[in-house]
């Protein structure tokens, strides 16, 4: 089974539509969006209606769940009282320009998905978050301590866990079996749609690769691919440009970060 995980597309409608045209050129069974739909571009709304008309299985982002209840508060970690200004304007100008019925959706996003499959009498349970189980706004790096990891995963019984909210794309294979026996644990970041901060402009995406010999046994039974895709940055960054929104969210698509 061929699994398409995508996440953090932030209102970025042109990024969307290309990330929509690459997987529709691919041989896919199932496809699930991890959150953060809106946020710091123009086409919040438009965003919502591509996933609901395509009907797609989705959990709300941090970014999801603030603007869903109205909040002035979005979850985010801004570093600086700058960034924070800016997130803040982002917040205002999109919590103005929501529609009533995107806004419901909004609200009554999951908290997440878990998908578990019956291989060769194994159970393998596939844990959707956006940013971990204990925390839609908890931001797992890939530098986190594997002991901290492991412990996330044990707790929510997840033996494939992927997430968002990075917007950082990366795969660990984790241990956490004991006296000799093993237990191959993965944690997948799925990278952004829509606002990539890994230094590459291009969306991401993840393809996982489920087969019917796949395995807790074996940390090489299952396939992760992370897909790159172009798509219109500078439609993107000048519909921020001639927006409210803040110019430096423009120069982020254009650098990736």
């Amino acid at each position: 089974m061929k699994i398409v995980l995508f996440s953090d597309i932030h209102a970025n409608l042109p990024a969307l539509e290309a990330f929509f045209e690459d997987v529709d050129s691919r041989n896919i069974d199932a496809i699930y969006c991890l959150g953060d739909l809106v946020g710091y571009n123009i086409w919040p709304n438009e965003v919502i209606n591509e996933i609901k008309k395509r009907k797609i299985p989705t959990i709300a982002g941090n970014y999801d769940f603030g603007i869903g209840r109205m909040s002035n508060e979005c979850g985010c970690a801004y570093k600086t009282d700058h960034e924070k200004e800016n997130g803040n304007v982002s917040i205002s100008f999109t919590n103005s320009i929501m529609k009533d019925e995107e806004r419901a959706y909004l609200r009554t996003l999951p908290a997440h998905i878990k998908v578990e499959f019956q291989l060769n009498e194994d159970k393998l349970n596939l844990l959707l978050v956006h940013g971990s189980p204990r925390k839609i706004n908890e931001y797992l790096f890939e530098d986190r301590e594997e002991k901290s990891m492991l412990r996330i995963m044990e707790g929510a019984d997840a033996d494939i866990m992927c997430f968002g909210h990075t917007h950082k794309p990366y795969h660990r294979v984790l241990n956490s079996g004991i006296d000799g026996l093993n237990h191959f644990r993965h944690a997948i970041n799925i990278g952004s749609v829509g606002k990539p901060k890994d230094g590459n402009p291009q969306g991401g995406y993840v393809i996982l690769t489920i087969n019917d010999n796949s395995s807790i046994l074996d940390k090489d039974s299952i396939t992760v691919d992370f897909i790159r895709f172009d798509y219109d940055v500078e439609k993107a960054a000048k519909a921020i440009e001639e927006s409210a929104l803040p110019n430096e969210f423009a120069e982020m698509l254009r650098k990736g970060g």
